[in-house]
C-alpha cells in the first residue's frame, strides 16, 4: 500500500511539474532545486526543438515521394545546408540575447534585459537583409557550387529563392525564442514553434500536391509552407512580446538604437556567430564532399540521414539550452558553484536521452528509411550514415552542453576556438583523406564526423572544468 501511495505521489509530482514548465510562468531559477530547475527549462525546450526539426522531416516526407524525389531531396538538403550560414547567425545573436537577457534577469533588471532583447533584433535583421539578397540573387549558382548537378539546380531554384527570400523569419522565430529563454519562459518559445509546425503540417501536403482549387506547386510548395508556417510563429512570438503581460515589458523607445549595448552585444555575438559559422562551413563542405564523391543519389542518401539525425539531436540541443539560461542566471545572481552544478546536471539528462536515441536509431534505420524514400540506392546510403553517425551521440550530447554553457556565460569565444579546430584542422581534413586519398568515398566523410565530434566534446570538458567562463563580464 504505502509502496503505491510512493508511486501515485511521484506521478503527481510528475504531472505538477509538467504542468507548470508548460505554463510559461515567471519561476526563479537561481534558488531551489537545480534537477527542478533543468526540468521545467528543459521539458518546453525540448518539444521546441523536436518542433524545429519536424519541419525538416515532414519536408523530408512530402518531397521523397516525387516523381524527381532525388532531385527534390537533394535540393531540400543542399538549402538546410546553405540556411546554416544564416542559421548561425540567428543562432549567434540568440545567444549573445540569451546571455543577456539571463544576466539582467539574473540581476533582476528586466527593464535592462528588454532593452537588451530588442536591439538584438535590429542587429539581426540588418545583417539577413544582406544575405538574403545574396542568395536569392545567386540561387541556382549556390547549388551548383554545393555539388549538385546543373539539371537538379535549375529544377531546385525555385525552392531556394523562396526559403532564402523568407529567411527574416528564420532569423526572427530563433532571436525572439532566444529572448524568452534568456527570461526563463521557455514555454512560449516552445508553443510558437507548435503553431509554426501545425501549419507547415497542414500547408505541406496541401500546398506540394494541389487539392481542390489549390494548384500543385511540387517542391516549391514545400518552400511557401514552411515560410508560411515559421511566418505565422513569429507573429504569435510579437504577440507575447508585446502584449505587456509577461515578465519583459517592451516599448517603442527600445527599438532606438543604442549604440553602447549593440556594441556589447555584437562583442558577444561576433565569436557566436563565427562559432556557428565555422561548424556550418564544414557541414557544407562534407555536403559538397559527399555531392562530389557519391553523386545526386549519395548526396540525397547523406542529406537524409541528416535530417533523421537531427530530428533526434535537436530535442537534445533544446535540453542543452537550459544549462544557457541557467549558467547566464546564476552567475547573475553571484551563484558560481550552482551554474556549475546546473551545467553538469543538464550533461547527464542529456547523455541518458542520447543512449537511449543511439540505440533506437542503430535498430531502426532500415524501416524508418523506406517511410521517407522509395529510392533504393538513397535508401541504403542513408542507412549506411545514420549507423555510422549515431556512433557519437553520447559525446555529441556532453559537447552541446557545454557548449551551451559556455554561451550561457557569454564566453562564446571558447567555443569559437574549439569549433574551429575540431572542424576545420581535424574533422575536414580527415574527411578529405578518408573519402579522397583512401577512395572511402561518401562512408569516409560518415566516419569523420563522429569522430571528430568525440574529441570535440573531450576539449569542451577540459575547458569547462578550467572555469575560465566563470569570470566572463556581460
Amino acid at each position: 500500500m504505502s509502496q503505491n501511495s510512493a508511486q501515485a505521489s511521484g506521478a503527481s509530482r510528475f504531472f505538477a511539474l509538467l504542468k507548470q514548465s508548460l505554463s510559461g510562468e515567471s519561476v526563479d531559477f537561481t534558488t531551489g532545486s537545480i534537477r527542478r530547475a533543468v526540468l521545467l527549462l528543459a521539458i518546453p525546450m525540448m518539444l521546441e526543438m523536436m518542433m524545429e526539426s519536424v519541419f525538416a522531416l515532414v519536408d523530408l516526407y512530402f518531397v521523397g515521394h516525387l516523381e524527381n524525389s532525388s532531385y527534390a531531396v537533394q535540393t531540400v538538403g543542399l538549402t538546410e545546408s546553405v540556411l546554416t550560414i544564416l542559421y548561425s547567425i540567428a543562432i549567434g545573436m540568440s545567444m549573445a540575447a540569451t546571455a543577456t537577457v539571463a544576466r539582467r534577469v539574473g540581476e533582476k533588471d528586466p527593464v535592462a534585459a528588454a532593452k537588451a532583447g530588442m536591439q538584438a533584433i535590429i542587429v539581426a535583421l540588418l545583417l539577413n537583409v544582406v544575405l538574403a539578397t545574396l542568395g536569392f540573387i545567386y540561387a541556382t549558382d549556390i547549388l551548383v557550387l554545393m555539388g549538385s548537378s546543373l539539371e537538379s539546380a535549375i529544377y531546385g531554384t525555385p525552392f531556394i529563392r523562396i526559403t532564402l527570400g523568407g529567411s527574416f523569419v528564420i532569423i526572427l522565430i530563433f532571436l525572439f525564442n532566444g529572448i524568452f529563454r534568456g527570461a526563463g519562459n521557455a514555454a512560449i518559445a516552445m508553443k510558437s514553434l507548435w503553431i509554426a509546425n501545425i501549419c507547415n503540417c497542414l500547408l505541406c501536403p496541401l500546398l506540394i500536391n494541389g487539392w481542390g482549387f489549390v494548384p500543385a506547386f511540387g517542391l516549391t510548395g514545400a518552400a511557401i509552407a514552411t515560410t508560411v508556417g515559421r511566418g505565422i510563429g513569429v507573429l504569435y512570438q510579437m504577440y507575447n512580446l508585446f502584449n505587456g503581460k509577461g515578465m519583459l515589458k517592451v516599448a517603442a523607445s527600445y527599438f532606438i538604437p543604442d549604440w553602447q549595448q549593440i556594441k556589447a552585444l555584437v562583442k558577444i555575438a561576433a565569436p557566436g556567430i563565427l562559432q556557428f559559422v565555422i561548424a556550418s562551413c564544414s557541414w557544407i563542405f562534407l555536403a559538397e564532399l559527399v555531392a562530389t564523391t557519391g553523386g545526386d543519389e549519395g548526396s540525397a542518401g547523406y542529406q537524409s540521414a541528416l535530417r533523421i539525425m537531427m530530428f533526434f539531436m535537436l530535442p537534445a540541443w533544446g535540453l542543452s539550452n537550459a544549462a544557457a539560461t541557467l549558467v547566464g542566471q546564476n552567475l547573475g545572481a553571484k551563484q558560481e558553484q550552482r551554474a556549475e552544478r546546473s551545467a553538469l546536471v543538464t550533461a547527464k539528462f542529456n547523455v541518458i536521452y542520447m543512449a537511449v536515441i543511439m540505440i533506437v536509431t542503430l535498430l531502426a534505420a532500415d524501416p524508418l528509411m523506406w517511410f521517407f524514400t522509395n529510392n533504393a540506392q538513397v535508401h541504403d546510403i542513408a542507412v549506411q550514415a545514420i549507423r555510422i553517425l549515431s556512433a557519437g551521440y553520447v559525446f555529441y550530447g556532453i559537447g552541446m552542453v557545454l557548449i551551451n554553457a559556455f554561451n550561457g556565460a557569454g564566453d562564446t569565444r571558447t567555443p569559437t576556438l574549439v569549433n574551429l579546430f575540431g572542424f576545420w584542422l581535424f574533422q575536414i581534413p580527415m574527411a578529405f583523406l578518408l573519402a579522397k586519398h583512401f577512395s572511402f568515398g561518401p562512408t569516409g566523410v560518415f566516419m569523420a564526423i563522429p569522430i571528430a565530434e568525440t574529441c570535440m566534446a573531450v576539449a569542451s570538458i577540459i575547458l569547462f572544468k578550467r572555469g575560465r567562463w566563470k569570470r566572463v563580464v556581460v
